[in-house]
């Protein structure tokens, strides 16, 4: 384990931080997840080994958080050869982490993290309906199997309808993305599979459509989806969503918000996007923002002298943009938004969540004198305050000499550092 909470049931038990738990009354533990799953009840005895010496500490569960923080189990990987895999389109001298080609069900279930199914095996499935791990997030990209596994790059792969079905006999839940390929699974492809991916309806809790990602990195020969192609798949999908709408109260298909923008059309209210299932797929974020933005308030005594950097990509910058004139209008907070231009993946690249802090630096550095703070938004970092280039918040700060802080990427997020700024006194975040 790598930490107990101070105070939780785990702390009054006895555990420390370095045990390693063996059984949970009785029943061995592979990983984190079979220590939820048999940990649910209200009387625990455990078994577990500190310094080699073996230990049963008994325990009483409450409704709150137990209280362990365990060691990442080692992640599963793809044995796929997807003609669009992003990790296969990167340069060398990125994080670690980013070359990781994820294919774990663990991962999908605790983390949203998307799989295909196709490298899963029979003791794993029955694991996933025995501890009920759902919902799950697949990628389906295409129902039509012989299509499906050209763009997996794997005929072995299959069918994803049986797959789909032992799913939804078994009750587990289940979100599903379709990449989109121009020339592989649009037009009538795509209508197929969305009809394909409706007989699984109450089981399969939405369906995203997303483009393509691709970088300048890219060995092979695929093409970006263009205005057309965005147009074309919107109006696919917008005939399921009405339908579906009118027939079960929720539309089950979305759009990525991407697709909205290269087809420059108005994106969807945000009461259409029901749960927000796919929200960190890209599908609903723009709404989410924008209703944010409407009820975000400022408080009267800030400091209204304060003047703030910040950037994004350049598929939000229009609504980020329009967002801080309003600030200006209303607030009179100032807020330069500036558009980072991917150098790194490519132009193409339009999300702010692939930017490096070299690209940020270089687009910047023009504007950081007439400005007293840049905020920073979390999607571009990790965990440890990293770009995707490895560049740290702290380099950033260094390099630029100017005040640096991390927001959330939400409105609030940016009001949360207004009021934060008249306390910095010095260059940090």
């Amino acid at each position: 384990m790598d930490f107990v909470r101070p105070d939780s049931c785990a702390e009054k038990a006895g555990f420390t931080a370095g045990d390693r738990i063996i059984s949970v009354n009785s029943h061995g533990l592979r990983d984190s997840i079979d220590f939820m799953f048999y940990s649910a009840e209200d009387s625990l005895e455990i078994q577990l080994m500190r310094n080699g010496e073996n230990i049963i500490l008994n325990a009483a569960r409450d409704d709150q958080d137990f209280g362990l923080g365990f060691k990442p189990f080692k992640i599963m990987t793809c044995r796929n050869n997807c003609l669009f895999c992003f990790v296969k389109q990167l340069p060398r001298g990125l994080r670690k982490t980013l070359y990781v080609k994820d294919e774990d069900y663990r991962m999908s279930f605790l983390y949203g993290n998307y799989i295909t199914l196709a490298n899963l095996r029979k003791a794993e499935k029955q694991r996933i309906v025995q501890q009920r791990l759902s919902p799950l997030y697949i990628s389906v990209h295409s129902t039509n199997r012989a299509v499906r596994n050209k763009l997996l790059g794997n005929s072995k792969a299959s069918d994803i309808l049986k797959e789909l079905k032992f799913l939804k006999d078994n009750k587990v839940k289940f979100n599903v993305q379709i990449v989109l390929c121009p020339g592989y699974n649009d037009g009538e492809e795509l209508q197929h599979t969305l009809s394909s991916l409706y007989s699984f309806y109450p089981y399969i809790l939405s369906v995203a459509v997303v483009p393509v990602g691709l970088t300048i990195h890219r060995k092979q020969v695929i093409r970006p989806v263009e205005k057309k192609d965005a147009e074309a798949a919107l109006r696919i999908i917008e005939s399921f969503r009405k339908r579906l709408m009118k027939r079960h109260g929720t539309p089950i298909v979305y759009g990525a918000d991407e697709l909205y923008i290269k087809a420059e059309l108005p994106l969807p209210a945000l009461g259409e996007y029901g749960e927000l299932h796919q929200i960190e797929n890209g599908v609903g974020m723009v709404p989410l923002f924008l209703n944010g933005a409407k009820k975000m308030k400022v408080s009267k005594t800030l400091d209204r002298k304060q003047k703030f950097l910040t950037f994004t990509g350049t598929s939000f910058y229009p609504f980020l943009k329009k967002f801080a004139e309003r600030l200006l209008e209303k607030e009179g907070i100032s807020v330069t938004v500036l558009p980072v231009v991917n150098r790194f993946f490519g132009s193409s690249v339009t999300v702010a969540g692939l930017l490096t802090g070299r690209d940020v630096m270089k687009t910047v550095l023009d504007s950081v004198d007439s400005h007293d703070m840049l905020l920073v938004p979390d999607v571009v970092l990790d965990c440890q305050d990293r770009f995707l280039d490895d560049v740290t918040l702290n380099d950033v700060q260094e390099a630029l000499g100017i005040a640096v802080k991390k927001i959330r990427s939400a409105p609030d997020g940016i009001s949360e550092a207004f009021a934060v700024a008249g306390k910095v006194t010095s260059r940090q975040y």
